[in-house]
């Protein structure tokens, strides 16, 4: 009977998993559908186009996570660039649940599963957006779970096979972003720092594991040894202090974080973090003890630990560098995804008082105001519904000249653009290359124009990015080419003062205007550039 019932409420447990990943599934597809790209997953694009052991600006797999769904459908839209960040993010969330599931009770997994699939950020930036942070999360979600397995599989810890395999998953996200050396450092410091588990660094598997790791990660090394280190200087210089260290800094940062991951779930996590590290710290012992666990609580204390480990380097070290660098908010974000755990846990240390059913309140709340805010912001991003003027429009708040929103068109009516004007086709046709004056421009004028012709694209600006490393500089010399850009950044101007000595000659062909809500919001102009007569200077690159 007793098996029969907790196999029956396993059973129950499994199919609202299998509901929450189906519906964050279709809430996502349906935002991929009608978002138009923006500029970095179009950029990425770009990187299908090139296929090279890695990239300037990250490591390779994004290349392939982008061109999952253009290589399948042979489309280049919106929604085939993000196919792969919709399975790979369903992935992540599976391996999340079953690590989860492994460490605590099918309730708290559901929880942990459930908060999740609900925090906005992590919906967009991990499964909507067709950006680095996919394949990273990814196998650090797949490394978490080999971490649950490894580490807590006896109560006397035996080092295994997995050992091997989370070398080679660590690799694996960092192939993916180089954030994954900072999944690999916190494993390190959770073995180095709790007793049980310093024999792994003894253990034949993990001496396996390093060659392993090594040779996972070889296509970055290679290729930044073939191109004098640049793509690891050009991060690592994003560390180094640019200014005066500031406290508002990180006060802003950490508040904007809070928006990111909607306060109602944003500053219930920071909370379960910093509760967490203090329990932790109240319990901390370096000196060896038995390898045998005394009882529960050590038990307890080494899993909150582990996600502790995974948490805090790079939500504080991140924390740290915003007082005097710029950071991004995704930068932060695995760290708050690996401490869902955490919260999760902190919900049902409280479910029995008498309140019980305000987590409940709370979480049902929140999600309701994040579906509606995400409507509100996809019906103006896509329609214009706030924007004036404009025929969707519903209340008109935003004027088109300073709604940055407008930066994220549709490309088809760049695409229709060529297609339908018989003067722009024809000279894009007998073009040898487009070029742009802004890196970001080129993933969406690449997405535009090679399923109409296939040409050679690269940027003219001492801002080139991976361009730098995708043609040669004089290649270019004495060939005709397409000059390709919008008014907001300055595609005239750069056309009177910029380019006329590099060429022979430059004419404008006409404009490409973008409408949204029936109302033009960009308009791009069109150059047809004769004859180059130099070579663009580059910072690097070939």
């Amino acid at each position: 009977m007793a098996i029969q019932l907790y196999q029956s409420v396993s059973a129950y447990y499994h199919r609202t998993a299998i509901i929450i990943l189906l519906a964050g599934f279709l809430v996502r597809l349906f935002i991929s559908i009608w978002l138009n790209p923006g500029f970095d997953e179009a950029y990425y694009y770009l990187y299908t186009l090139h296929p090279d052991w890695s990239y300037f600006d990250h490591p390779p797999l994004v290349a392939f996570t982008t061109g999952i769904g253009v290589w399948l459908t042979g489309q280049v839209s919106q929604f085939t660039i993000r196919i792969g960040t919709l399975l790979f993010y369903t992935g992540s969330l599976i391996f999340l649940y079953l690590a989860a599931l492994r460490l605590y009770t099918l309730q708290l997994a559901i929880n942990t599963l459930a908060i999740a699939s609900a925090i906005p950020i992590f919906q967009i930036a991990f499964g909507i957006l067709n950006i680095p942070d996919t394949p990273l999360l990814f196998f650090w979600a797949i490394s978490l779970w080999l971490a649950t397995q490894e580490f807590f599989d006896y109560r006397v810890y035996r080092p295994s096979f997995r050992l091997t395999l989370l070398c080679l998953t660590v690799g694996l996200a960092c192939l993916g972003k180089y954030h994954g050396f900072i999944l690999g450092f916190s494993l390190i410091g959770f073995c180095l720092f709790n007793p049980h588990y310093r024999r792994a660094f003894r253990s034949r598997w993990f001496l396996i594991g390093i060659p392993i790791f090594l040779l996972t990660i070889s296509p970055v090394l290679y290729w930044n040894i073939s191109h004098d280190w640049v793509s690891f200087r050009f991060q690592s210089e994003r560390a180094v202090p640019n200014s005066s260290y500031q406290i508002e800094r990180v006060v802003v940062t950490l508040l904007v974080e809070m928006l990111y991951l909607f306060p109602t779930f944003g500053f219930p996590l920071l909370w379960a973090v910093v509760r967490s590290t203090i329990q932790q710290l109240r319990n901390f012992k370096w000196q060896q003890y038995p390898s045998n666990r005394s009882g529960d609580r050590e038990w307890e204390l080494d899993k909150r630990s582990l996600l502790l480990w995974l948490s805090l380097p790079s939500i504080l070290g991140f924390t740290i560098i915003s007082g005097y660098q710029q950071i991004l908010p995704a930068w932060k974000m695995p760290g708050y995804w690996s401490a869902t755990m955490l919260l999760a846990e902190r919900i049902s240390i409280n479910r029995h008082y008498a309140h019980s059913r305000i987590p409940y309140r709370w979480f049902f709340g929140s999600i309701a105001v994040i579906l509606l805010l995400l409507s509100i912001a996809l019906s103006h991003v896509a329609l214009g519904a706030f924007q004036t003027p404009g025929k969707s429009s519903i209340f008109g708040l935003l004027p088109i000249k300073t709604d940055n929103s407008t930066q994220i068109f549709d490309i088809q009516q760049l695409r229709q653009g060529f297609v339908n004007n018989n003067k722009l086709n024809l000279a894009l046709k007998k073009a040898d290359f487009v070029f742009t004056n802004r890196y970001y421009l080129g993933g969406q004028i690449g997405m535009a124009i090679e399923p109409i012709f296939h040409k050679p694209l690269t940027c003219l600006d001492p801002d080139p990015r991976g361009f730098a490393f995708w043609s040669k500089p004089k290649q270019w010399i004495g060939k005709n080419a397409i000059y390709l850009g919008t008014k907001t950044f300055e595609v005239d101007l750069d056309a009177k003062n910029r380019y006329p000595s590099y060429f022979k000659k430059i004419i404008k062909l006409g404009e490409i205007p973008i409408r949204r809500g029936g109302e033009v919001v960009e308009t791009f102009s069109v150059y047809q550039a004769q004859t180059m007569l130099r070579a663009f200077p580059r910072p690097y690159g070939n």
